[in-house]
């Protein structure tokens, strides 16, 4: 399943309230260590189809990372029927197999 850009506070309040599990990398274009799991995420996009992949620009889309608390990235947060069901900091792909196996 491919990783979903979301670029507006209304598209992702509408994502997290749609009742399924729906992960979210909060990425930058300067981030180094974004561009390392980026192909991670992708993935794991393909093996957990139970779970929607998106992608958020924190430089883009500063009003959605400003609501999720976003301080560093790369940082992943899990959202299910419109709560934060769990969350990871840093390029840990292990970790990030982990948050996501949450909803499986």
């Amino acid at each position: 399943m491919p990783v979903t850009p979301v670029t507006s506070f209304d598209e992702f309040k509408t994502i997290i309230n749609s009742g399924d599990f729906a992960v979210f990398d909060f990425w930058a274009t300067w981030c180094g260590p974004c561009k390392v799991i980026s192909p991670i995420f992708e993935r794991l996009s393909n093996q957990f189809t139970s779970v929607k992949f998106y992608k958020v620009d924190v430089d883009a889309a500063e009003e959605i990372s400003q609501e999720v608390g976003v301080r560093a990235m790369p940082t992943f947060v899990l959202f299910k029927d419109g709560q934060k069901i769990k969350d990871l900091v840093g390029a840990n792909p292990a970790g990030l197999q982990e948050l996501i196996q949450h909803a499986v």
